[in-house]
Formats: C-alpha cells, structure tokens, sequence
C-alpha cells in the first residue's frame, strides 16, 4: 500500500493536521482515569470495585452519545460536531473543581460523563474524518497515523496523576492505623483537592483549542452524496453489513480490554510486584522526576503509575511501528499478529505472576496500540457517506465495553486476588483474534 502524500499540493493536509490535534486531547482524558481509580480509593473511601464505576461513567458516556453525535454530524457537518465535542469536554473537565470541593463521588462520576460525552462527539467526528480526507485505500494508514498522536499523549495522563495526583505520602493499612479519624478524614479531604488543578488546566487548554477550531475553515466531505442517500436508518446498518456488526463487537472487546488493563494497572503492580520493579521503567521514572526538578523518594505507589507511563510509552512506540508496517503489508494482517500477541502475553500474565506478569501487561500496551484504529477502519470501510457517519456512531458506541468490563474485573479480583481479573481481557483478545481472522471471508456487503 502507498501511505498518502503529504506534499503541499495536498488540498487536506491542513485540515488533517489540526483534526491530528484532536486525537492528542483526549489521549489525556483517557489515560488519566487509571490514576483516578487508585486515588479515589482512599480520597473517597472507596472498594476497589466501586472506584472502578470510573471507567463505567466514562465509558458509558460514549454509548449514549455516539449516536446522538453521528446525527448531528450528518445534520451540522463534521467542524460543529467537533466543536460541540470540544465545549462538552471543556465543560467536564471544570466540573472537577467544585466536585473535589464538596467530595461527592457521584459529582465526579458526572463530570467524567461529560468528559466522556464531548470525547463521543469528538472520536465519531475525527476517526471517520481522518479516512475520508483522501483516498480509501489510504484509510487505515490515515487513521493509525492520526492516532499516534493519541499515543503520545495517553503517556501523560500517569505522569499526571504521579507527578500531580498521588500523595507524596504512602496511605497503607499499618499508617492509617496510627492516624486518628481526624488526621484520616483530612488527608482524605487533601487528596480530593489535588485532582483540580490538573483538570482545571486541561479545561483551558480544551476551550483554547475549541476557539482555533472556531476560527479555521473545514471542509465537508461527501456533502453531496449524502443528500442524494437521504435517510439512513442505523440499526438497519449492522444487517447489511456483516463486516460492520463484527467490528462493533471486536470494538467492545478491545475497549473492555484496554479499560481494564490501564484502569487497574497499579493494582496489579501493587498486587503482583509492590517491591519489585522493572529497570527500564524505574530509570524512566527517575528520569522524569529529574526532569521536573522533584528529587523526593517515590512511594511504590508513584513508581506504578510511572511503570504505566512507560508502558504507554511502548504503546506509542506500537503504534508508530503498526502504521509503519501497513504502509508495507495488509492493515489486517498487521492487527492479526497484534492480537495473538496480545493473547499470549495475557496467558503468560495468568501462568506466572509476580515481576513477570508486569512486564507481560506492559506489553499488551504495545499490541494493543493498532487495536482501536485499525477494528474502526475496517468496520466503517466501503460504505457511502451518510452511513459511514451513522455506522461510526455504532462503532463510537462499542466503547461502552469499558464500562461494563472493569467492574467485572473488580469483582473477579475479590474473589481470587488480580490474577482472576486478567481473565476479562483474555477472552476479549480472543474475540478481537476471532474476529480478525473471521473478517477476511466476510462479504463487504450484502
């Protein structure tokens, strides 16, 4: 396959690169929720299982309003869905400053809904954009290109929470029992407050993009075709498109999977290795706390969530590789490969544990860096216009199985520690296997 020109005779190079902007914002929103998770454990007094109903607000804001987004695409064009996504992500990310104030966890839970609502609009508009601004044969390498940009950014939501979120302080059993229900109930009250700034960043730097948006000329894509189409009607799409309705269920499984490998990281760190630690993602952390001008000792708590920066550092660095090889072999194939991987490494994380299932956990970050681009070119490909927005929405809506998986997980780790949790993602690799495998013999259409 040729990868597309990049020349500046290119009429969609510039509106390319600004949607490529998008895909780094909400990388942090993303990656971010993992470090929520762990804090809100002790900030909130919460299970571990009820700290992981983050991911299901987040996650269940995309299902509601993914379709909701395709219908306003279709009606607005693709630059107002964008904006709207923008102004709601904005809007989210603000609502954390009075939510830690007053410490309700259903406040948080709300915030992360609209977050999560602004990111629907904004993955249903840009994914689908980014293989439409050119030719389709370049549409997988289009959106994996774009998506690096994701990658790059999810590196920073650990750094964040251990560089701005994560006491400086180790809350354990044997120090809380030596704390009196004053000194607890205050600490708690500190560490709700220490997600504001961050957030309150994040809000400004979102609307400051929203108002560059605003300003910049977008192209519409298909406009005519769409008004000959006339009504679509999306449940109808999934029974006309085999390929469409596999790839809303592989998109599912590999969302589930990715939500509960990250959402839980430190736990497993926590709960497989506390003490021992891998050398490349200890260096790394050190060399970000030099960075920073912040030479404290870590608590092993930090040093996990910089193990999961790291490991987000090998999915970019999958994900630059994975664009690299489509651009020489079938984007199919490529993902074939990742996904056994993936598969083998989860087995691995089960049969062993300790130090070992870290770094096997880490390495799904690098297979699964191709997953989430790649099931969404392939499950919206070959379709005219106006049901390639609405089979977007479908495909946007699939993210709904991070929510329903990590609590899943959460409860599985109650019964046989965070082993039984990886059993969650090895059946959803599995499925994204089967899937991948099954689509070559899928009619486009029928």
């Amino acid at each position: 396959m040729n990868t597309p020109s990049t020349s500046g005779r290119n009429p969609y190079l510039v509106p390319f690169a600004l949607v490529c902007s998008l895909f780094f914002l909400w990388g942090i929103a993303n990656s971010l929720n993992g470090s929520l998770i762990r804090h809100f454990q002790f900030a909130l007094d919460l299970k571990r299982w009820q700290a992981g109903i983050v991911d299901s607000a987040f996650y269940f804001g995309y299902f509601v309003m993914a379709i909701p987004a395709g219908i306003f695409m279709r009606k607005w064009g693709y630059k107002r869905g964008i904006l709207a996504g923008l102004l709601l992500y904005a809007g989210g990310a603000l609502l954390f400053y009075p939510a830690a104030d007053i410490r309700v966890y259903a406040f948080f839970l709300f915030a992360l809904f609209a977050i999560a609502s602004g990111l629907a609009f904004l993955e249903t508009a840009a994914n689908l954009y980014v293989t439409v601004l050119g030719d389709e044969k370049g549409a997988e390498w289009r959106i994996n290109f774009a998506q690096s940009f994701n990658g790059i950014s999810i590196i920073l939501g650990p750094i964040i929470g251990s560089l701005f979120i994560f006491s400086k302080k180790e809350y354990n059993a044997s120090t809380l029992a030596m704390m009196t229900p004053e000194q607890i109930q205050a600490a708690r009250v500190e560490e709700a407050l220490s997600v504001q700034g961050p957030y309150l960043a994040i809000a400004v730097i979102v609307a400051a993009v929203a108002v560059l948006f605003a300003l910049t000329k977008m192209p519409e894509i298909g406009k005519e075709e769409e008004a000959a189409e006339g009504n679509v009607s999306i449940f109808s799409l999934p029974g006309r498109y085999p390929h469409l309705a596999l790839g809303i269920l592989a998109q599912f499984a590999n969302v589930g999977a990715q939500a509960t490998l990250w959402g839980y990281f430190v736990d497993f760190k926590m709960d497989f290795a506390p003490q021992d630690h891998i050398g490349l993602a200890l260096g790394y952390a050190d060399f970000i706390h030099r960075l920073v001008g912040d030479t404290e000792n870590m608590t092993p708590e930090k040093i996990a969530g910089f193990h999961a920066s790291f490991a987000l550092v090998l999915f970019m660095l999958g994900r630059f590789l994975g664009t690299w090889l489509m651009s020489r072999t079938e984007p199919r194939k490529v993902l074939q490969w990742y996904s056994m991987a993936a598969v083998g490494l989860v087995v691995l994380a089960l049969l062993t544990g300790g130090t070992t299932a870290i770094l096997c956990i880490m390495l799904t970050y690098f297979c699964q860096s191709i997953m989430f681009p790649t099931i969404f070119a392939l499950a919206t490909k070959g379709m005219p216009p106006a049901e390639a927005k609405m089979s977007s929405s479908l495909v946007i809506m699939a993210i709904v199985g991070g929510a329903v998986m990590p609590p899943i997980a959460g409860l599985l780790s109650g019964v046989g520690g965070m082993k039984m949790a990886l059993i969650i993602p090895l059946i959803c690799f599995s499925y994204v296997v089967f899937y991948v495998i099954g689509r070559a013999s899928c009619r486009e259409r029928v």
